[in-house]
C-alpha cells in the first residue's frame, strides 16, 4: 500500500505541467520561507503547546538545548533543540532507561508520576552536563550526572550521589562545583564530580513571610558578577497567584535579596511558573515558563526578558505573557516534537516515548517490513500494566491522530487500541473473544496508591461496542484543548473506518483531565497490544497519521 502510494507521486510529477514547474521553480523561495514559517511569521504563545513541564535551556553558540520532564515515559529525560525559539525538535535523550527497580518495568508496581524529574542542563569546557534526580526514596532517587560531547548523546553516567529535589547544577568561574536544590539549600560537589563535599551544606537564604506555600523548580544562572537563583513560588493566599520570583546576590554563599520577575495569567488559563531564563549571541534575553493547562499538561510559553535595576523581569511591557513573539531568526525549517509516522524506518524515531521500560523482544520494526509490530508479552489485567503502550503528545489548540491496526494475528483475550491516554483515559480497544472481534470505547480510570504507585484497581465504563468484520481498521482520535468555561475544553472524541476515509464516531465525546496525584502528565495519545488470558497474538501498526490544527 506505501509503495502504490509513492508511485503514484511519482506518476504525477512526471506529467506535470512545463509552465507549473517553471512558476513552483520560481516561487521556490517564497514556498520555502512560508513552510519554514510554518505559515505563521510570529511564534504563538504556546511556543510549545504540549506536555513539557520543568525545563531548562541553554545557549550554545546559535543553537539552544531544552530539557524537560518526561517521568515514567522512556526514553527519559528528551533534549529538544532549536535555532530560533519556535521550531524545536528533540535529538535526543540522556537515558534509555532506568533499572533500579523492577517498578520500572512494571512489575512489582509503576513509577507512574515518578522517575525523572526537573533535569538541569549545562555545557561547560566543550561538554554537555545533565543533572536529575527521580522522585523516589531510597537508591531509586539518587541523583544522576550524565555527561556527553554532544547534546545529542550518547550520555554516560559520570556519579551518583544523595536525593536533591528540583535541583540546580551549577559551574562557577572559579571552577568550582555547586548543586542547588529545595528551598535555597547549596552543596558543594568535588572537581570531579563524583560527590558531594560533606560539610558543605549552606541554607542560602530564608524565606519571606509572604512566601507561605512551595518554593521549588531552581535555575541558577550568573550575569554581570552576580548569582541569580530563579523558583516558582505558590503562594496561598486571598489575592495572591502562582509566580516566578528570584532570589540574587553578589556571592553564591549569600546574602540574598528577592523580587518578583512575573506574574502573569495567560490565554485564559491559571497563572504562570516555573522554568528559566536564556541569553541569545546577540545579547538579548528570553523567559520559557510552563504554564497548568489541563488535560493537554504543561506548556510553554516564551516572554522577554528584560534587565531592570539588575533584575530578569519577564514578560511585556505590562509584565504579561505576550500572545505572540517575533522568531529570534527566520526562514528556519519547521520542525515538531510530535509526527506522523509510517514506521518505514529500522528505528524508532526520538518522538516516540515508552510506557515504563519496554521489553524489546516483544516489538520489532523489521518483522514486517513498512509495519510497527507490538507482541504481546505478558499477561496482565488492564491496560495502565500493559508493557510496551507507545505514546507521543497530544497538541493543543487541536489536533487529529489516526492509527491503522492489523488485527487479524491477535488471540483470545488480547486487546489492543489506541487511547488518549491518562490516569483517566479515553479507549478504542479492539478484544478479541474466542473467534470474534469487538471495537469498544470505553473510559477507565486507575487507582494507586499515593507513594508506592501500585495499581489498586481499573474502573472501566463502555460506552459503545460494535463487532468488527474483516482483518484490518484505522482508528481515530480528535483533541480539542482549546479555552473553555472550566479552563480548558479538553475534549478527546473517538472515530473508526473500515478504509481510512469514511469515519464512524463511536462513543461519546471524553474530557481529559490532570491529575498530580497518579501520573502527574499531560494526556497522550498511545498504541497498545496486550493479552488477558495467553501469549502468542500480536498486533501490526500501518500508520501513524498527525494533525494539529
Amino acid at each position: 500500500m506505501k509503495t502504490s502510494k509513492t508511485l503514484l507521486i511519482v506518476k504525477h510529477s512526471v506529467r506535470f505541467p512545463l509552465f507549473l514547474s517553471l512558476m513552483l521553480t520560481l516561487m521556490a523561495p517564497l514556498l520555502a520561507t512560508a513552510q519554514s514559517d510554518g505559515g505563521k511569521v510570529s511564534i504563538q504563545n504556546p511556543m510549545l503547546w504540549a506536555d513539557v513541564p520543568d525545563p531548562d535551556v541553554i545557549r550554545v553558540g546559535d543553537t539552544f538545548y531544552m530539557v524537560s520532564t518526561t517521568m515514567h515515559l522512556m526514553p527519559g529525560a528528551p533534549v529538544m533543540r532549536s535555532k530560533d525559539l519556535k521550531n524545536w525538535e528533540t535529538v535526543g535523550y540522556i537515558f534509555d532507561r532506568l533499572t533500579d527497580s523492577p517498578k520500572y518495568d512494571l512489575l512489582e508496581g509503576t513509577v507512574y508520576g515518578r522517575g525523572q524529574w526537573a533535569t538541569s542542563l549545562k555545557y561547560h569546557n566543550g561538554r554537555f552536563y545533565a543533572l536529575l534526580a527521580p522522585n523516589e526514596r531510597g537508591a531509586m532517587g539518587d541523583t544522576y550526572i550524565f555527561s556527553a560531547e554532544k547534546a545529542e548523546g550518547p550520555w554516560s553516567i559520570v556519579s551518583r550521589m544523595r536525593h536533591f529535589h528540583d535541583c540546580s547544577l551549577f559551574f562557577d568561574d572559579d571552577g568550582r562545583v555547586y548543586v542547588i536544590y529545595g528551598t535555597g539549600e547549596l552543596m558543594e560537589l568535588k572537581p570531579d564530580l563524583s560527590d558531594v563535599i560533606e560539610g558543605t551544606h549552606q541554607q542560602i537564604f530564608q524565606r519571606e513571610p509572604d512566601e507561605t506555600g512551595l518554593l521549588e523548580g531552581s535555575r541558577m544562572i550568573k550575569h554581570n558578577g552576580k548569582y541569580y537563583l530563579l523558583m516558582i513560588s505558590h503562594v496561598y493566599a486571598p489575592g495572591r497567584h502562582r509566580r516566578e520570583v528570584c532570589y540574587r546576590s553578589d556571592d553564591i554563599h549569600g546574602p540574598y535579596e528577592k523580587a518578583v520577575i512575573l506574574e502573569s495569567d495567560f490565554g485564559g488559563f491559571p497563572y504562570v511558573g516555573q522554568g528559566t531564563i536564556v541569553d541569545t549571541e546577540d545579547g538579548d534575553w528570553y523567559g520559557i515558563i510552563f504554564q497548568d493547562r489541563g488535560g493537554v499538561g504543561r506548556v510553554l510559553t516564551l516572554s522577554p526578558c528584560r534587565w531592570i535595576d539588575g533584575w530578569p523581569m519577564i514578560g511585556d511591557e505590562n509584565g504579561k505573557v505576550p500572545e505572540t513573539m517575533r522568531p529570534l531568526k527566520s526562514n528556519q525549517p519547521s520542525t515538531a516534537i510530535v509526527k506522523p509516522d509510517t514506521f518505514d524506518d529500522t528505528t524508532l524515531g526520538l518522538h516516540w516515548q515508552w510506557n515504563h521500560n519496554p521489553v524489546d523482544k516483544a516489538w520489532s520494526l523489521t518483522e514486517r517490513p513498512g509495519f510497527l509490530r507490538l507482541r504481546t508479552c505478558r499477561v496482565v489485567d488492564n491496560l495502565f500494566l500493559a508493557p510496551n503502550t507507545l505514546t507521543q503528545r497530544m497538541e493543543g489548540p487541536g489536533c487529529s491522530a489516526t492509527v491503522t491496526l492489523d488485527f487479524s494475528h491477535l488471540k483470545d483475550g488480547d486487546c489492543a487500541g489506541f487511547s488518549a491516554f491518562n490516569s483517566d483515559a479515553g479507549v478504542l480497544a479492539i478484544k478479541k473473544e474466542g473467534k470474534k472481534c469487538f471495537l469498544e470505547m470505553n473510559e477507565q480510570s486507575v487507582a494507586l496508591t499515593d507513594r508506592e504507585k501500585a495499581v489498586t484497581g481499573v474502573e472501566v465504563k463502555t460506552v459503545e461496542r460494535i463487532e468488527l468484520k474483516g482483518k484490518s481498521i484505522s482508528l481515530r482520535i480528535d483533541a480539542d484543548f482549546r479555552a473553555g468555561e472550566r479552563g480548558g475544553r479538553d475534549l478527546a472524541t473517538f472515530y473508526y473506518s473500515s478504509d481510512g476515509e469514511q469515519w464512524t464516531k463511536i462513543g461519546r465525546d471524553y474530557r481529559m483531565t490532570f491529575d498530580w496525584r497518579r501520573l502527574f502528565m499531560g494526556s497522550k495519545f498511545a498504541i497498545f497490544c496486550y493479552a488477558t488470558k495467553h501469549l502468542g497474538g500480536y498486533v501490526d501498526v500501518d500508520t501513524f497519521g498527525y494533525h494539529r490544527e
